[in-house]
């Protein structure tokens, strides 16, 4: 059984993790494993590989900034309040707008998203964007590949 608690803005567990800025809010250990809760900061023109998950249902809660969610072929806008959900099994990415970093919640349903995260990024002691650490290609496939992400493709651009 978990206990209730109380995380107040910037308190978490943070990552630098794919130039972006990630912190866990709630984690499997948290919730018996039923969902996972990561704050992004995503800086402006950010946007992560085309991949599909294998396991988890992946939403996404827009605080601030702007993205196009692309999702099996779909293309659509999303702002401040906006909630998107990228099923499982479906290829999808996004491009966030290039003038203002995404602030978002990320929920994976079931947990698990929390140990890629860690695996792939290092801490963030300094939670400044950007993050200018470089990206091992090799690296990320390989541990995608052992939480059950599918990489596709590369990046979409502006």
């Amino acid at each position: 059984m978990s206990s209730p608690y109380l995380l107040r803005s910037g308190e978490g567990e943070a990552h630098w993790f794919l130039g972006s800025l990630a912190t866990v809010k709630a984690a499997g250990e948290q919730t018996r494993g039923a969902v996972t809760v990561v704050e992004f900061v995503n800086p402006p023109g950010f946007a992560p590989p085309l991949h599909r998950h294998q396991v988890e249902d992946e939403m996404f809660l827009l605080l601030s900034g702007a993205a196009e969610f692309r999702c099996d072929g779909t293309s659509f806008p999303a702002g401040p309040g906006d909630f998107v959900l990228l099923p499982v099994g479906l290829p999808h990415t996004f491009l966030v707008a290039p003038d203002e970093p995404m602030r978002a919640l990320q929920i994976t349903s079931p947990a698990g998203f929390e140990r890629f995260a860690a695996e792939v990024g290092r801490p963030a002691g300094e939670r400044r964007l950007p993050d200018p650490a470089p990206i091992d290609p090799a690296a990320l496939g390989h541990a995608a590949a052992r939480h059950g992400i599918e990489l596709l493709g590369p990046p979409p651009q502006h």
